[in-house]
């Protein structure tokens, strides 16, 4: 299971509207998905066809009444799942401030959890208070939505500096995976620009200890797209307005990469653990016969294939 907060304390980057459809993308991929709003706004829960007002618990009740995970999420579409938030959440920070443990409630429901999620998506509220400092302390990867305007850019280092606090005495499995280029336009030079900066910025950050030393510029931009912005007041995904815009192509994009990279670094772990076990073995095999060659000649691609994947990660 993977579990990927989506966080930028700016509000209207485009937060939302990615959990939504990379989560709908993979669940209608056979996935399953569960995203969990923790936007006192609710705009995850509205953008899903659910209204608010008739949410009687949700996610507020799972941080502040230790309500289980399992009871609160709703089947939303076949594969998703949605834990939902209303207007109570706002109240939920002032109720935790004296509660023991209160930055990890979000993870410790889930974990007691008996539900096997392939993804987890977080939709983070536009702040660094202590939803997100739950919303990070329970994931594992962080993706940042970011317009690429100058202002944008500014709070980025704001952000890292969270997630880097979080890493560091909270979550150390929790690192910065993904920026995402939303509402991104070709044609103007500041997108290209500000993209410019920030790729020198992680490459700087190559090699060294920080939460985001590994983290990468997705290489699909999501283009700027009327349909994505309309589809929320349907309460439908995007590919559920209009499946062949613009905005759906992007998102599809987006969702294909983040499985397809899934497979790789689980083929690429089965490997190394293949490798330390039994390397003679495997040598031996690829002369004994043909299928036994074809195994061993795909385990040497896969190793060969993931040396170049980090030579080009280097180059980036």
């Amino acid at each position: 299971m993977r579990t990927i907060a989506v966080l930028n304390q700016k509000g209207g980057v485009g937060k939302t509207t990615t959990v939504v459809n990379i989560a709908a993308a993979l669940a209608a991929a056979g996935l399953k998905v569960a995203v969990l709003d923790l936007d006192p706004q609710s705009h995850l829960t509205i953008h899903l066809g659910v209204e608010p007002e008739s949410i009687e618990s949700g996610s507020y009740k799972v941080l502040t009444q230790s309500a289980l995970f399992e009871e609160e999420i709703l089947l939303v579409r076949p594969n998703l799942w949605l834990l939902p938030a209303n207007i109570n959440l706002v109240g939920a920070e002032s109720e935790l401030v004296s509660v023991v443990g209160r930055e990890t409630i979000l993870r410790e429901a889930i974990e007691r959890g008996e539900s096997k999620f392939d993804y987890i998506f977080i939709d983070c509220a536009p702040s660094l208070g202590l939803l997100t400092l739950n919303a990070l302390a329970a994931a594992e990867e962080a993706l940042i939505a970011l317009q690429p305007h100058f202002l944008a850019l500014q709070g980025l280092g704001k952000l890292l500096q969270t997630v880097e606090l979080v890493n560091k005495r909270i979550n150390p499995s929790l690192k910065v995976k993904w920026i995402l280029l939303c509402i991104f336009d070709s044609r103007a030079s500041l997108p290209n620009e500000v993209r410019a900066d920030i790729e020198k910025f992680l490459k700087d950050a190559r090699g060294t200890d920080c939460a985001w030393a590994e983290a990468q510029i997705l290489p699909v931009n999501i283009r700027r797209n009327i349909k994505l912005a309309e589809a929320p007041s349907y309460g439908k995904t995007i590919f559920e307005y209009e499946q062949n815009c613009h905005g759906a192509e992007d998102y599809r994009k987006v969702a294909e990469f983040i499985a397809t990279e899934n497979k790789k670094n689980l083929l690429a772990t089965e490997v190394a653990e293949k490798k330390e076990q039994c390397p003679i073995k495997i040598v031996e095999a690829a002369g004994t016969n043909s299928q036994e060659a074809s195994t061993g000649r795909v385990t040497a691609d896969l190793y060969t294939e993931g040396k170049e994947a980090d030579t080009q990660s280097d180059r980036i």
